[in-house]
């Protein structure tokens, strides 16, 4: 936990460098640079004290990651407005000190300093200082409201907003610094005067939401460097943090309540109406109202990449898939899904992928389009790249399929791969229920099965997650003394110059190879290629040669080409057995994840 709040105290501190924070910085320093010297230290206080709050408390009320919205937007504005007018107004300040320092009384005391004042300007910006959402962010948002402000996630929070608000103290101090030399130089009250127009012109900008959009455009803005828009991303998308973050979120809410459910039985029409001939149909007891898409990004097969919500589906039956395209369990499962959606979909069944990323690279736009057109989806997809949704379901699984009614309630959920029938005598259940009718015979189409004597487990090549390994994967680049005899099964050895990462092994010269024993019928491996340009690997099968008969379908004599960033199939038997294989990569691959089939 302590890590966890340390990983915050840092993303917050990098949130505060951004250009998402600049909407926010001139009020900071106009506010900063009048009254006494501790001024800035009040509003720096209650900026951190109002942004914990909202990320909290107020995501309780507007169940979602919207920071700065509704009457506390408002009420943020108003008092900015009042500040800017006071500065503008000298015998306004009086007026308006003149209670805040009576209560100072009761607290601290801090007469002459502007400390009371200071926080209520800080509060209001803690209102509207809505900074671009990381993970920790957004998990943090997410949680609180899908599942309540726990002590942890209350610290967590605590530590993200103390970051942002040590860099803004710093900009307060110095910003107050520049200024005094300015007030000493100018005549008056100019400085004031054009304070208090920076306080107006803030709040009018954000009355107009130009604030939003301007981070709007930022978000996508792919010229800027990614260390000026998002400076502790590797940090925040770490599996390190990814792990903490997941330990905050209890199991879902939806599978609970499935455990928990009493059988509630289909009734006779509807059973007869919808049932798979020699299928039970699984019971659809009310698990829940379905959360809304959240946090997302772009949309794919819709009109015009426009994006849907649940409540616009209502009067649908729709099933919700959490996916990625690189794991071999969900790309299994896509041609079940693809064949419901083409037998049921003009009955009203609608089916959304949620493309929540594993790899840095799967958020790229790009490669998810990519990836839906060699699949043949043809149903809608968003991407989750900062886990809004995945979060606000509390999701733990790819792939996971969560059955929505017409009415909006979730009936029924699936983890992994499996009970493909089931499911869809469940679809066709709600689909009936909803007034469908006259529905096609059930459908032909089925899922990808693992072979049955599959005995090897999915094995991540980094350093978080490493197992099997004969010499332990270290951060950095090494170079690794390869098998020395047979390998035991499931074990693994590197071999030659490798630069190993908490998401990947990059082969850093020639003889990098990977040598492992496995028994399965299928191996599959996520790489990637330095700014996609085609880079050849060589496979071998018991130290010679990968016979064509035992390729799988990005082979070719022997080789896999490596171009874009995704699964590649690289050997196939016809039932699992057990055998020695060996990938050797040239300079520039990056290899993630082996899986087996």
């Amino acid at each position: 936990m302590l890590l966890l709040m340390l990983f915050a105290f840092i993303a917050g501190a990098g949130t505060a460098i951004t250009p998402c924070v600049l909407p926010v910085v001139p009020a900071l320093l106009a506010s900063s640079a009048t009254g006494g010297r501790r001024r800035p230290i009040g509003i720096v206080v209650g900026l951190s004290a109002t942004f914990t709050i909202a990320i909290v408390l107020l995501a309780q009320l507007v169940k979602g990651i919207g920071l700065a919205s509704g009457a506390a937007r408002t009420l943020a504005i108003v008092v900015l407005i009042g500040f800017g007018i006071t500065l503008l107004i000298p015998d306004l300040v009086a007026r308006l000190e003149a209670p805040l320092s009576r209560l100072g009384r009761f607290g601290p005391k801090t007469r002459g300093t502007g400390f009371w004042s200071g926080l209520a300007v800080g509060g209001a910006l803690g209102f509207v200082c809505a900074p671009c959402a990381g993970p920790i962010l957004a998990g943090v948002t997410s949680v609180s409201a899908s599942s309540g402000a726990s002590a942890r996630v209350v610290l967590v929070a605590i530590s993200y907003s103390a970051g942002l608000a040590a860099v803004m103290l710093v900009y307060a101090f110095a910003g107050r610094a520049a200024l005094e030399r300015i007030r000493r130089a100018a005549r008056g009250r100019a400085v004031e005067r054009t304070l208090g127009l920076v306080l107006l012109v803030t709040a009018i900008v954000m009355a107009t939401n130009l604030d939003v959009r301007f981070e709007e455009a930022l978000a996508k803005d792919t010229s800027l460097p990614a260390i000026l828009v998002d400076p502790t991303r590797s940090l925040e998308s770490s599996n390190a943090v990814q792990k903490r973050l997941a330990s905050l979120r209890p199991a879902s809410r939806f599978a609970t309540a499935q455990n928990d459910a009493s059988a509630a039985p289909v009734s006779t029409r509807v059973e007869r109406q919808a049932a798979v001939p020699g299928v039970k149909t699984p019971p659809l007891p009310h698990l829940g109202t379905a959360p809304e898409f959240t946090g997302t990004e772009d949309w794919f097969n819709t009109p015009s990449g426009r994006p849907l919500t649940l409540a616009g589906l209502r009067r649908h039956v729709v099933l919700l898939d959490f996916w990625t395209y690189t794991c071999i369990n969900c790309l299994r499962t896509l041609p079940f899904l693809e064949g419901l959606y083409a037998n049921y979909h003009r009955y009203g069944l609608e089916i959304v992928g949620v493309e929540t990323p594993e790899f840095t690279f799967e958020q790229e736009a790009s490669n998810v389009e990519q990836a839906i057109h060699s699949d043949g989806i043809r149903y809608p997809v968003v991407q989750d790249n900062r886990y809004g949704t995945w979060n606000a379901w509390q999701n733990q699984y790819w792939p996971a399929e969560y059955l929505i009614d017409a009415q909006g309630q979730v009936r029924h959920v699936q983890f992994g791969e499996g009970d493909y029938k089931q499911s869809e005598a469940a679809v066709r259940a709600l689909l009936a229920a909803a007034g469908a009718s006259a529905l096609p015979p059930p459908m032909s189409a089925t899922a990808i099965m693992p072979s049955a004597g599959l005995g090897t487990p999915e094995t991540y090549l980094d350093t978080e997650r490493q197992a099997g390994f004969l010499t332990s994967l270290r951060p950095g680049i090494n170079e690794y003394p390869g098998a020395i005899g047979p390998l035991a099964l499931n074990h693994f050895a590197l071999k030659g110059p490798w630069n190993a990462s908490s998401e990947s092994i990059s082969a850093e010269g020639a003889g990098a190879s990977i040598t492992g024993r496995v028994q399965a019928a299928r191996v599959y491996l996520v790489l990637t290629s330095a700014g996609n340009l085609p880079r050849q690997a060589r496979i071998l099968l018991d130290g010679r040669p990968l016979p064509s008969a035992h390729a799988g379908a990005d082979v070719k004599d022997g080789v896999v080409t490596v171009t874009g960033q995704r699964l590649y199939s690289l050997l196939s038997f016809p039932f699992a057995q057990q055998f020695t294989f060996t990938v050797q990569l040239p300079a520039g691959v990056s290899a993630y994840d082996f899986t087996f089939g």
